[in-house]
């Protein structure tokens, strides 16, 4: 049996999960990816968090980091809206801010967002973290939120029985964060990498997952990743 065979035979009986090595790996893969191809935002960060308690102390331990989001909502009717997301680097509530350039953005049109991604242990899948506020540091309100998002992802939040969104304390930071629950992620992962034949060769199961993932999450929030990342 050759590599190829042995690689699809992986993927038919693969659950659609990833260890917390193969996070690791694929996220490292994502950053990169994300990098080299959208070159107008600031990087995916991988932030070390070593010793945690809820991953085995030998495992490399951390999360990645996409801060300092500034949220352009169009003029357009509320059913059709959609999202412009900017870098605004100088925001005097953030603890580190980032050292990008500043982009001039109404106040009176403006959301800010951090974005993490984080391995969830018990699901053994990747989760979408995230927090907005206003200008002056106040933060949004579930509602608020919802109006935030494309027209697309209101209607698949309510009708979805795999997505929704949820508060409760980061799992590094012990601070309130929502997040994109991971119900049902581990199903639909495996569905999308055995209906795709492109992702079923050599080890990119692993080292493509955090992208097809984000293909479809990044969605919801009106965070497209350009097409060239999933080659």
């Amino acid at each position: 049996m050759d590599l190829k065979e042995e690689a699809v035979k992986d993927i038919i009986s693969w659950d659609g999960t990833l260890s917390s090595s193969d996070f690791s790996l694929s996220a490292s893969t994502f950053s990169e990816k994300w990098k080299m191809f959208n070159p107008s935002f600031p990087p995916w960060l991988w932030i070390p968090c070593p010793n945690h308690h809820v991953v085995s102390s030998h495992n490399v331990e951390g999360y990645l980091s996409l801060e300092n989001m500034c949220l352009v909502k169009s003029q357009e009717e509320e059913s059709n809206r959609t999202l412009t997301w900017k870098v605004e680097s100088n925001i005097s509530q953030k603890d580190e801010p980032i050292d990008y350039a500043t982009l001039e953005c109404p106040e009176h049109e403006v959301n800010y967002y951090d974005f993490h991604i984080v391995y969830s242990p018990s699901y053994r899948v990747p989760v979408l973290y995230f927090r907005s506020y206003h200008s002056d540091g106040q933060p949004l309100l579930l509602n608020e939120i919802e109006k935030d998002l494309p027209g697309h992802s209101a209607k698949l939040l309510s009708e979805s029985k795999w997505t929704f969104i949820t508060q409760e304390e980061h799992p590094y930071l012990n601070r309130p964060w929502f997040k994109l629950h991971p119900c049902g992620t581990s199903e639909w992962m495996k569905l999308l990498f055995h209906s795709d034949t492109s992702l079923n060769k050599n080890g990119l199961v692993i080292e493509q997952y955090l992208v097809s993932w984000f293909s479809v999450i990044g969605q919801v929030i009106g965070l497209k990743i350009p097409f060239g990342m999933m080659d």
